[in-house]
């Protein structure tokens, strides 16, 4: 039986610590529920928000929906051969946890997506990415179910629509509940070490996927705080994409632009441009600012309102904005 419980605190189930607190709230730990929440969201007259680890989230003050914390676990093998492997993993195991299991069985591919917080379930709706490497090329099929209709539906990799941290999933934001994500893994180890603090390890002659598995988990507790330590939802903007007479407009002006050629277009580092504005290491009289170690990451240590938390966003994007001529797109959703 499903229990719904009403004014539930968020506090502790959005990375940035924003105190919230959700009208209806309930957990999801079996598939089989899923009518019943769907009839139970029917009777309140209120939609569902599904809610995973909580680290692409920004909340306000009182959320009027039935928050549906998915606790779906478990995976299997659903066929493999000499060269790959086909996995089935439920929507409510822990991303980093997934991953390391994946390197320590000889699955390869998500190695240089370690460390991202969140759960399996939310992966497929950002297409998170890291070091060179989208999770949307290793993803065969999502299941889930249409929130609108009840039906069950799976969803084959092109028809994702997957993008730089977009889907179709977040395309049509709140409409399905994922509960399932397969994944094709590779049984043959392929390293992807283009991106700066990985291309030194090319020079490693008996280079493992653990070896790149701790590379990243290493920079990324350098440069990323620890959410449990400083409130945080991970890197906050997503880089910025221009065309090339933009892209060139802005070198003639900041010769040290950081930038990557992308599909045509260039991708522009966020960190850099925001620490170019003067934000890096600042904060507001909330304590909400950006990381002393990466300006990209917006941090609450003080568990300030969503109001302190929009005002930084605000103030962060105009000054880059104002700076570049380029706008900033907030990479969480935003939950009223």
């Amino acid at each position: 039986m499903l229990k719904v419980f009403n004014h539930q605190s968020l506090g502790s189930f959005n990375t940035l610590a924003i105190p919230a607190e959700a009208e209806y709230f309930c957990r999801l730990t079996d598939v089989n529920q899923i009518p019943e929440l769907l009839s139970q969201a029917k009777t309140l007259n209120r939609p569902v928000r599904v809610l995973g680890g909580g680290s692409n989230l920004i909340l306000s003050e009182r959320v009027h929906a039935l928050v549906t914390k998915v606790e779906l676990t478990g995976s299997s093998v659903q066929s493999e051969d000499e060269d790959s492997v086909l996995l089935k993993v439920h929507a409510g195991e822990n991303w980093h946890d997934f991953v390391q299991s994946c390197v320590n069985q000889g699955y390869f591919g998500l190695e240089n997506l370690a460390l991202i917080p969140g759960t399996v379930g939310a992966s497929p709706v950002q297409n998170i990415g890291a070091y060179g490497v989208e999770v949307g090329s290793c993803i065969e099929q999502v299941d889930a179910v249409d929130l609108t209709s009840g039906r069950r539906v799976s969803f084959k990799r092109n028809e994702c629509q997957f993008a730089y941290r977009d889907s179709y999933f977040k395309q049509h934001e709140n409409r399905y509940l994922i509960t399932a994500v397969q994944f094709r893994l590779s049984k043959r180890f392929d390293p992807v070490l283009s991106y700066g603090p990985l291309v030194d390890l090319q020079n490693e002659p008996a280079l493992t996927a653990q070896d790149v598995f701790d590379r990243v988990v290493s920079i990324r507790c350098e440069k990323l705080p620890d959410p449990t330590q400083i409130p945080n939802a991970g890197s906050f903007f997503k880089n910025p994409i221009v065309n090339e007479s933009q892209h060139n407009e802005l070198l003639k002006e900041f010769p040290n632009l950081v930038s990557f050629a992308h599909h045509g277009d260039y991708k522009l580092a966020a960190g850099w441009l925001i620490d170019q504005a003067g934000f890096k290491g600042k904060s507001n009289q909330y304590s909400v600012g950006c990381y002393s170690k990466q300006a990209l990451v917006i941090i609450n240590p003080e568990h300030a309102p969503y109001s302190a938390v929009n005002e930084w966003v605000g103030e962060v994007g105009q000054a880059v904005f104002g700076k570049f001529g380029v706008t900033l797109e907030p990479e969480p959703r935003h939950w009223k």
